[in-house]
């Protein structure tokens, strides 16, 4: 996997490279805005499988690092962007999430320093599914604007609505909250209904309608 790494704080960028490394990554590093465009404008055996870019890269330390991701996606619909960020930022996760085409990724730098946890949500990432920071989720959970139908689910459902959200499967829920996969099924299927969100199979679609619904 050829994995494209955006970050200007050397020492975590060195530390995240030789983890990608050690686990069989490609790893490309850039520590500025223009470098990260370039880097994602490869293409062949050069073009990446993931990016890996922190939300603030110079030269503006605004936003450069995602918009730089962003206009990768829309050349290449689909490429796998997992964004690390320093806070929660609501408007940097919705416009991850807008395209909904799903392969994204938010995370806290804090929580890229659980080795275990970075690769999985890379891996995670890289093949087609979506990894946000518990935290994140927590911040779009408690918006007041969602229609107020997040009142309307029980606090199990919430539970299982928060795991969803993470990426996890029915098995993954079913496991961290003790509780059978058909009681999962069954409170997805809750949920949905309350949300007003027609079930899907696909564990990816099914976070991405529920996050895209959040978010609004």
């Amino acid at each position: 996997m050829r994995v494209v790494l955006a970050e200007d704080l050397f020492l975590l960028r060195d530390g995240l490279s030789r983890t990608l490394r050690e686990h069989g990554c490609q790893v490309v590093e850039v520590d500025n805005g223009p470098s990260l465009r370039r880097a994602l404008q490869e293409e062949g055996d050069a073009a990446p499988d993931i990016a890996v870019v922190d939300v603030r890269l110079p030269p503006t330390f605004t936003d450069e690092g995602l918009q730089a991701a962003l206009e990768a996606r829309r050349r290449r619909p689909g490429l796998p962007v997992l964004v690390l960020s320093q806070y929660v930022e609501q408007l940097y996760a919705n416009e991850l999430l807008a395209g909904g085409e799903g392969a994204v990724g938010y995370l806290l730098k804090d929580r890229v320093t659980h080795t275990g946890q970075f690769v999985d949500a890379v891996r995670r990432v890289a093949a087609g599914g979506t990894v946000m920071d518990p935290q994140v989720i927590s911040r779009l959970l408690a918006r007041g604007d969602a229609r107020g139908t997040i009142d309307g689910l029980t606090p199990r459902e919430r539970q299982v609505l928060e795991l969803m959200a993470e990426g996890r499967s029915n098995a993954a829920i079913a496991a961290g909250l003790h509780i059978s996969e058909s009681a999962v099924a069954k409170h997805t299927a809750a949920i949905f209904t309350t949300l007003e969100i027609a079930p899907s199979a696909d564990d990816n679609r099914r976070v991405l309608a529920v996050l895209a619904y959040l978010k609004r």
